[in-house]
């Protein structure tokens, strides 16, 4: 993959016809990567619009059935929207295709980096691909199998019609009749393997039967061999990619971006009192500020993490800098700090935080994805996530100590262990604010303050109904799925905002 200028990517736009060739099919294994030239222009809003397609494919999985019409018409529009493929085999989607091609391959290289990264993005992956495939028909199925060379042999209708009680009694979901309408494969067992430990399957002779319906399995099995050895090799290959000063930066950046609103602009400045914040810590902050605002009071200091993370989010909710210097000096001086330590020591850095020293740089508060992804706490830190880096035995605690009911905590603790961590706060705002389904999907500390702002002021209307998250232990039995670790997942109404720094990046080349 290359770079290339605006005025080449014309030329290559008045080729597009010519080059169709390239993508018979909407839907690919992402065997070969792109071998054009492509400009930083398209380069970023291509990565941009599949990480924004990413987090919406991975919300959309753990709050809806995948196999239900709401999952399926959520994910279209998305699909539909940010003009991506989302009809497979259908005529003049070439930009789509071509879209879908680079854009994977531009992620691929981000989230090669760590073996949490792999494991999203072979998730949210996976499912996107799942949805797509069965929303092929019979034809295009079969169409699809011959292009990446999985042309399963199909049994004839003389051999179905004998072993016709057999594939009903062995297949789920199958009636005579049924049987009589499928066509049916004869599949190596080794390519069988997740429908043969179902129980889904009639094996003979050391073959699998499978039905068109459930060739999905198969199909899906292959692609997540391909892929999770495609993101081993690609990571074998980061020395060389790391020595690209424009390419690293930008590749790790994406690998740590949010799609969000910037709460560096402060819209409530001066708004809140410092006398409010102990109240404000019990009724609107996320457990990870809580947990901090309590270590401050009760220790009277914070490590350097603790106090980037606590001062930007203070930041965030409307503390102007002199609040700030006069909230943290007046803790800090609790403590073993005296006044002159606090003005040489620590005085600098607040400034810093408010773009009044230094490189002048007006810092944001750190999003969820930067809290769970970077800087673990160690022995004796505060800062972090808690629901990504505290023992499971140890939240539990915290959660009682703060009355969140028995069953609540149960479900939290459940998402916690599917690494649904973002989702895990998800539900303990509503836990802690008596709704059933806050109606979107938190993705940023800041973000969780001001939804609890507005809707302790009535501010905001949500949904009395069933919250999906509660049904999340029975869906999951339902889903072929592995765990993922939950990067923050995208709220469908704040879809259309632009990564966290990306432009800016851009910007200054």
């Amino acid at each position: 993959m290359e770079f290339s200028s605006g005025r080449a990517r014309l030329r290559h736009a008045r080729l597009a016809g010519d080059r169709r060739e390239l993508y018979p099919h909407s839907l690919q294994f992402y065997q070969e990567p792109p071998a054009e030239s492509v400009s930083l222009a398209e380069f970023e809003s291509f990565a941009v619009d599949r990480l924004r397609l990413l987090k919406i494919v991975e919300n959309l999985g753990v709050s809806y059935v995948r196999s239900g019409d709401m999952y399926k018409n959520k994910l279209e529009q998305e699909l539909r929207k940010l003009k991506f493929p989302y009809r497979a085999l259908a005529e003049d989607d070439y930009d789509a295709r071509r879209k879908d091609h680079i854009s994977h391959f531009i992620l691929r290289l981000a989230y090669c980096q760590s073996e949490d990264l792999r494991r999203w993005f072979l998730q949210q992956e996976m499912d996107l691909f799942r949805y797509r495939f069965n929303e092929l028909n019979d034809s295009l199925r079969q169409k699809f199998l011959e292009h990446v060379n999985l042309s399963f042999e199909a049994i004839s209708e003389d051999l179905k019609n004998e072993w016709a009680n057999d594939l009903c009694a062995s297949t789920p979901g199958l009636s005579m009749i049924k049987v009589k309408e499928q066509m049916f494969y004869k599949v190596g067992l080794s390519d069988a393997v997740e429908l043969f430990r179902a129980r889904r399957v009639f094996i003979k002779d050391g073959f699998a039967y499978v039905p068109l319906k459930d060739i999905d399995a198969i199909v899906l099995n292959n692609y997540r061999t391909k892929l999770s050895k495609a993101l081993a090799l690609t990571a074998r290959s980061l020395p060389s990619i790391q020595s690209d000063e424009r390419l690293q930066p930008l590749l790790n950046h994406l690998s740590h971006s949010y799609v969000g609103p910037d709460y560096s602009v402060q819209k409530n400045t001066g708004k809140i009192s410092l006398e409010h914040i102990d109240a404000l810590s019990v009724k609107s902050f996320p457990l990870c500020m809580r947990q901090l605002h309590k270590a401050l009071r009760e220790n009277h200091h914070l490590r350097h993490g603790g106090r980037m993370q606590y001062g930007l989010f203070l930041k965030g909710i409307g503390l102007t800098l002199e609040q700030a210097l006069e909230f943290w000096k007046k803790e800090f001086i609790r403590g073993k700090v005296d006044a002159d330590k606090f003005d040489k020591g620590y005085a600098y850095s607040i400034r810093h935080n408010y773009g009044k020293e230094g490189k002048r740089t007006d810092y944001t508060p750190y999003s969820c994805m930067k809290i769970i992804m970077s800087n673990p706490p160690s022995q004796g830190d505060y800062h972090g996530c808690p629901f990504r880096h505290s023992d499971p035995e140890l939240l539990k605690q915290k959660l009682q100590s703060y009355k969140v009911p028995l069953n609540g905590t149960t479900q939290i603790l459940e998402l916690v262990k599917g690494m649904h961590y973002q989702l895990a706060c998800q539900k303990y705002f509503e836990l802690t604010h008596d709704v059933d389904d806050i109606g979107l999907s938190l993705n940023h500390p800041n973000q969780y303050f001001a939804e609890s702002q507005k809707l302790l002021s009535g501010g905001r209307e949500v949904k009395k109904e069933p919250s999906h998250l509660g049904n999340s232990q029975q869906k999951s039995s339902g889903q072929e799925s592995v765990n993922s670790n939950s990067t923050p997942t995208s709220s469908n109404t704040t879809a259309d905002a632009e990564l966290e720094g990306l432009e800016a990046y851009f910007a200054e080349d």
